[in-house]
C-alpha cells in the first residue's frame, strides 16, 4: 500500500518547470530516499505536499486524502523538518519544542520524548542560540517527530552534522518505521547515507523522475544498461550523466 502518491505532477515558475508531471509511489512504512542535484526538484515536490507552494499541474494523495480538498487533514499526519530550522533564540530547545505541542495539542510528555529520540534531553534547559548547528538540526527533527506522526518529510536531515551525529541520525531514521509505525521521505546529497537508510528510492534530474524502486531493482535496472553498480553513488553519478547527455548537455 502506498501512503503517497503523485499523477503527474507539475510545478513551474514562468518559464521554468522546477518539476515535470512525476508520479511517486511512497510505500506505507517506508524509509523512501529522494535523490538529485541541486535543482532536480526534490525541495519543491516535498513543499507541495506540505502546502507550501501550489502545484501547477497534476495532483497528489496522501493517506488516502486528496490535496488540497484534504489540506489541513493531510498536515496532521505530516511531521517536517524543510531547509534550516527556525527556532526562537532566547528560548530553550525544550521552550521551543513547548510550542509546538501546543500548536499540536498534543500532552506534555511529547516535549520530553521527543527531545529523548533526537538525543537533546541534557541540553533541554539550554538557550537554542547557544546551539551549535548539529544541535539545532536535531531540534528540528525533534520537532517534526513531536507527537509520532504517521508521515515524516525531511530535508537534509543531516546537515550541519560531524560524521558521529551523521551516523546517530540515520541509525535514527532507519528505525522510525519499526518504532513508530510511520513512513519517512527523506533528502539528501549523502549518497552513502542514503544507501544505508533507504528501503525505497527515486531519483529527480531536472524535475524528471528517472528512477523509482529497491536498491536492488536500481541496480538490476543500472546493470542492464552498462551503469556501474558497486555503490549508489556511481549509479547515480551515471545515470545523471547519461539523462544530461540526452538532453543535450544540460547541467
Amino acid at each position: 500500500m502506498n501512503i503517497i502518491e503523485t499523477r503527474d505532477l507539475t510545478k513551474s515558475y514562468g518559464g521554468f518547470t522546477a518539476v515535470s508531471g512525476i508520479n511517486l509511489h511512497i510505500p506505507k512504512g517506508a524509509v523512501y530516499g529522494f535523490l538529485g542535484p541541486n535543482g532536480a526538484g526534490k525541495s519543491t515536490t516535498m513543499k507541495m505536499f506540505l502546502g507550501l507552494t501550489k502545484p501547477s499541474g497534476g495532483s497528489f494523495v496522501i493517506d488516502g486524502m486528496q490535496f488540497p480538498g484534504s489540506r489541513v487533514q493531510i498536515l496532521k499526519e505530516i511531521g517536517s523538518l524543510i531547509e534550516a530550522p527556525g527556532f526562537y533564540g532566547n528560548l530553550t530547545g525544550e521552550e521551543n519544542l513547548d510550542i509546538i505541542r501546543r500548536i499540536l495539542g498534543l500532552p506534555r510528555s511529547s516535549v520530553s520524548e521527543a527531545l529523548e529520540t533526537v538525543g537533546l534531553t541534557p541540553y533541554r534547559k539550554q538557550l537554542a542560540k547557544k546551539y551549535s548547528l548539529g544541535m539545532k538540526q536535531r531540534l528540528g527533527l525533534a520537532g517534526a517527530l513531536i507527537g509520532q506522526p504517521p508521515i515524516l518529510i525531511l530535508d537534509e536531515p543531516t546537515n550541519g552534522l560531524d560524521p558521529v551525529g551523521i551516523h546517530e541520525i540515520r541509525t535514527l531514521i532507519r528505525s522510525l518505521p519499526q518504532r513508530f509505525a510511520c513512513t519517512v521521505l527523506v533528502s539528501s546529497h549523502l549518497l552513502s547515507e542514503i544507501e544505508l537508510m533507504a528501503d525505497h528510492i527515486g531519483i529527480l534530474n531536472h524535475g524528471r523522475l528517472l528512477f523509482e524502486g529497491t536498491p536492488d531493482a536500481l541496480k538490476r535496472s543500472a546493470a542492464s544498461q552498462g551503469y556501474p553498480t558497486d555503490n549508489l553513488e556511481d549509479t547515480f553519478l551515471a545515470l545523471i550523466d547519461a539523462d544530461n547527455r540526452q538532453r543535450g548537455g544540460v547541467r
